[in-house]
């Protein structure tokens, strides 16, 4: 389980807040990285983008597992789709 840890932050006239640099490292965040905010019960949450992308992606994950489709027949679809568009857009019409 993770340790919790909490600290008081001034929110300053731009509307601004500096993170702890402990929190930061708790994280895995950066100067330049990007957090999601959002608003729960009247809690602020943050969350690193990343986090969230890596969540979204074992979600997709997942779902790819249980329809039963592998990689290899999604880049299929991939290639055969991209190779009619090709072929609408660039063929030459009589």
């Amino acid at each position: 389980m993770s340790e919790k840890k909490a600290a008081d932050v001034v929110l300053r006239p731009k509307r601004q807040v500096t993170l702890p640099r402990d929190i930061c490292n708790q994280l895995g965040i950066e100067p330049g990285d990007v957090l999601e905010l959002l608003v729960e019960d009247s809690n602020l949450i943050a969350k690193p983008r990343k986090s969230a992308a890596l969540e979204a992606l074992k979600e997709i994950q997942q779902a790819f597992q249980r329809s039963g489709i592998t990689e290899e027949k999604l880049q299929e679809a991939g290639r055969r789709a991209r190779q009619e568009i090709a072929k609408e857009r660039y063929s030459a019409k009589v």
